[in-house]
């Protein structure tokens, strides 16, 4: 089995050629599922280095962003290992970062993860508001709606997002999973969502439960 906290260092120290490589030796390695995502929580702890050093001004908006890349291409390079193969989707799922806020790693990550998963991701983007959010549940139906903010005013842009789905009563029919740092057990309660995480691939694990 991989270095997890090898895989992690690599990660936080953005050193993409080592990440690749010992990606590329694992997935060689006929890896299950389980251990797949063992792995993509590696790399996510790699991120929250990358947070706490942007944080403290030792990285720039730039390696944020290439951060962001290197978490994309790892997670394809995991893609057959996550179980992505199948042509048969589980279901379908709406994302977006809310209304206010223009972050968008945390949501890539886990629309790139729940993909792989099986799921048929419809990705609404960034500053994305309750409407669009009411309007793509009605075309396409889904099963799951994700919404993602990392700033704490995005939590009422996700109780205004819920509250829409209630009035133009789709509420229902779909469950709703919030993720980013201001989300918490309290606020999922506030917002009326179904569940929470700040972990991409918890994520996944709900949603395919919920399937």
């Amino acid at each position: 089995m991989l270095d997890l906290q090898a895989l992690t260092q690599a990660v936080g120290d953005l050193d993409e050629e080592v990440v690749v490589s010992m990606l590329e030796e694992f997935v060689a390695s006929d890896p299950s599922g389980d251990e797949a995502y063992k792995v993509v929580g590696a790399c996510q702890q790699g991120m929250a280095i990358v947070g706490d050093l942007f944080e403290k001004n030792e990285y720039f908006v730039g390696d944020l962003i290439f951060a962001g890349e290197l978490l994309t291409q790892a997670i394809d390079i995991l893609k057959p290992v996550l179980g992505g193969e199948e042509s048969q989707k589980v279901g379908k799922v709406v994302i977006g970062t809310v209304e206010g806020d223009l972050h968008d790693i945390g949501k890539n990550i886990f629309g790139s993860m729940i993909e792989a998963a099986g799921f048929e991701v419809y990705d609404l983007g960034i500053d994305v508001t309750a409407a669009a959010f009411v309007d793509k549940v009605k075309e396409v139906k889904p099963q799951i709606v994700g919404m993602s903010g990392v700033l704490t005013l995005a939590l009422d842009a996700m109780k205004a997002t819920v509250d829409a789905l209630n009035e133009a009563g789709v509420r229902d029919g779909v469950r709703v999973i919030i993720g980013g740092n201001p989300v918490n057990e309290d606020a999922c309660k506030h917002i009326g969502a179904d569940a929470f995480t700040t972990n991409a691939a918890e994520g996944v694990k709900i949603c395919q439960g919920w399937v």
